[in-house]
């Protein structure tokens, strides 16, 4: 699976109509009709990507955005909703987390208090992350057969961000989320 099957994939479930536990159903739904080898290529692939968004500036970042506190799990559930605002949108993030500040789902965020977002407000997708392995559980009729399989070749789980060495800068999101800790 190309760099660009992977994007196209997933810009596919995120248009699919409904909430994100729907659009990794339908992804799920569409791995399962490709080979056994693509959907372990998917796999890899989201790990990477997602190991791209591991960075101490874009867990800043999701700090700010989730007012102050965001832990290890929600900020692997934050790097896999970056991916819906698709690669140009991703890659230029992980480039410069401040950029987040321009991005409109993340303004809109900001625009309110956190108890009125909705479930799919939130900056968070944690359904993609079993999309693969569902789909290749149901093609091979094993359980938990794709980390088996991801371990054999070596594809480790993230350990989440190594702290930076100095405190990180993030000026326009912090403007945009002034207050945060204390909005929700």
């Amino acid at each position: 699976m190309t760099d660009e099957a992977f994007w196209q994939l997933i810009g596919r479930a995120v248009e699919q109509p409904g909430d994100r536990d729907e659009h990794a159903e339908w992804l799920t739904e569409e791995l399962t009709r490709l080979p056994l080898a693509q959907v372990v290529d998917f796999a890899v692939r989201l790990a990477a990507v997602r190991a791209r968004a591991d960075t101490p500036e874009l867990l800043a970042a999701a700090h700010l955005i989730h007012a102050g506190s965001c832990s290890e799990y929600s900020f692997r559930s934050f790097r896999l909703w970056l991916l819906t605002l698709g690669r140009e949108t991703f890659d230029a993030v992980v480039a410069d987390p401040d950029g987040l500040a321009g991005v409109e789902q993340v303004r809109a965020l900001a625009a309110r208090p956190m108890r009125e977002w909705s479930a799919q407000d939130w900056p968070e997708w944690e359904s993609l992350d079993f999309a693969a392995h569902e789909a290749f559980d149901e093609s091979t009729g094993r359980d938990c057969a794709l980390a088996e399989e991801l371990a054999r070749l070596g594809v480790a789980e993230s350990t989440g961000p190594v702290p930076p060495g100095g405190p990180v800068r993030l000026p326009r999101l912090a403007e945009l989320f002034e207050g945060a800790t204390v909005r929700g």
